[in-house]
């Protein structure tokens, strides 16, 4: 049911965007206040989410690790997985990043032949999640080229290669391929497993539908309808100059594009999706493990009056003698 309420409140919103361009003629609201907006709100909300993590104490070394953590010299420590140094920690940090290391390590759960618990390499998630996560990226690399004059040489070069089969006309971009198979994979993934299925939330399902319908409808106006390319890079360059003009003779997929974009810019700062941000405040990833060489002291310790023993038994030794307890102090 999470599904299908978030599919259907894109729905909802879809319409509404559509409509009101349609029928009500609110080009300057769709085309010019709402990227705007979304572009501010996704840039003011995730600085402040990043202050409010940076300001957050972090009074332990609580760095989880999954490899040995260095200690005496004839035992060998994993400077990856457990790293004491700023160059293992910036190492571990880029695998992560990268290459999402901890995820390869992926178990799944389950029943043996003989009706007891196991556990087994699960990297399909890890795969699905790489190339959903590197093809995202590399489109948005590749859509640069509708917001600079002249194009940088580098974002040509790699739009070349990501058609380098040139299979038809339009040639077909690997990436739109390897994202649509990705998203649906992970979307499958969440109504399929039982266990993920029930841990799963409008929050885990909606992003999945607004990234879905961003590349969805960025397929449909490449290879189905007729866009004018020309006057979306003059639209667009418009925003980028600060001298906004609405599109002449928009498709409605276009505008349903740019909705979803800029949906999915405002909603990353309150939503799961700032993890791209969080994995670096992330104490399990930044911090050293050190905790065997150097003792941490909470800096933000303050006095706290204790009863000690001694002032215990001084309080009731009448009562322990009587009672025939120990004492330790006559």
């Amino acid at each position: 049911m999470n599904a299908i309420y978030s599919l259907i409140l894109l729905v909802i919103l879809s319409t509404l965007v559509y409509t009101g361009n349609r029928y009500f003629h609110l080009e300057f609201l769709f085309y010019i206040l709402m990227p705007y907006a979304a572009f501010l709100l996704f840039v003011a909300g995730f600085i402040k989410k990043i202050l409010y993590w940076a300001k957050s104490p972090v009074p332990f070394n609580i760095s989880l690790t999954a490899g040995q953590q260095k200690s005496l010299s004839w035992i060998k420590s994993n400077p990856v997985e457990n790293p004491s140094t700023v160059t293992g920690v910036l190492g571990r940090l880029f695998l992560e990043v990268f290459f999402f290391r901890s995820l390869f390590r992926n178990t799944r759960a389950g029943m043996t032949k003989d009706l007891r618990p196991g556990y087994a390499s699960e990297k399909s998630l890890w795969l699905a999640g790489l190339l959903f996560h590197w093809s995202f990226l590399y489109i948005g690399i590749r859509h640069l080229r509708f917001f600079m004059h002249p194009v940088p040489i580098f974002v040509t070069s790699l739009e070349k290669f990501d058609s380098l089969f040139q299979i038809g006309l339009p040639l077909l971009y690997m990436t739109d391929v390897v994202l649509l198979l990705a998203v649906t994979f992970l979307f499958f993934r969440r109504i399929v497993i039982p266990q993920v299925k029930y841990i799963s939330l409008m929050a885990d399902f909606f992003p999945l539908f607004v990234i879905l319908g961003i590349a969805i409808s960025g397929v449909f106006m490449r290879y189905f309808f007729h866009i004018d390319v020309a006057g979306i890079k003059h639209y667009t360059m418009s925003l980028v100059s600060l001298h906004p003009k609405t599109p002449e003779n928009a498709s409605p997929v276009f505008l349903i594009h740019l909705f979803l974009v800029s949906l999915l810019l405002a909603y990353i700062p309150f939503s799961k999706l700032m993890h791209m941000g969080g994995i670096f405040f992330s104490p399990s990833r930044n911090m050293k493990g050190n905790s065997r060489q150097i003792r941490h002291v909470n800096p933000w310790n303050y006095p706290v009056k204790v009863h000690t023993y001694e002032d215990y038994e001084e309080e009731y030794k009448g009562v322990m003698k009587n009672a025939g307890l120990p004492i330790d102090r006559e």
